[in-house]
């Protein structure tokens, strides 16, 4: 199960850098349609849409390799079944907004599909398509919140160490 969980968040990750890549694209695209004196339509609503499926395809990825931002004055002074306690509080209520984020996203998605909702600009893009990336990126998210949740509470996640998440200090 651990293997095809990290193949999830590792998967959603590349994703991710496919999406970066799809916002450097229309960047570009965008700056030498310009300079060639031609206009390809709808290339800022795909920046964009690239870029929202970059930052929530990365959100699992990211919490698993333990990169989040997390404020850890009270943690780093904590010890035993206070931290424990702590830590399991966070993590449930990191479950219960995660999933709330996953539901109402995936409804959006959903109800964009059924309502046939289209971007307002030139490109008229059926909004479900860059929606559904949003979705995907918050179930992750939710399965790997989940994921955090049973290691902590089986006692196998190793504790964090407050200066972890400075790496790129």
């Amino acid at each position: 199960m651990r293997r095809i969980l990290d193949w999830l968040y590792d998967a959603a990750a590349w994703l991710a850098a496919l999406a970066m890549i799809g916002v450097l694209l229309m960047v570009l695209l965008s700056i030498v349609s310009r300079q060639l004196g031609f206009n390809v339509p709808g290339t800022d609503a795909y920046a964009g849409y690239s870029m929202a499926a970059a930052g929530f395809l990365a959100l699992a990825h990211t919490l698993k390799k333990n990169e989040h931002i997390r404020v850890t004055l009270l943690l780093g002074r904590l010890r035993g079944r206070g931290l424990r306690v702590l830590q399991m509080w966070a993590l449930s209520a990191a479950v219960l907004l995660a999933a709330l984020f996953a539901f109402y996203s995936v409804r959006l998605a959903w109800q964009s599909y059924a309502l046939n909702d289209i971007s307002t600009g030139n490109d008229a893009t059926p909004l479900w398509i860059p929606q559904i990336t949003m979705a995907l990126g918050t179930v992750v998210l939710l399965i790997a919140f989940v994921d955090e949740w049973l290691l902590h509470l089986r006692a196998r996640q190793p504790r964090t160490v407050p200066g972890e998440a400075l790496h790129n200090e």
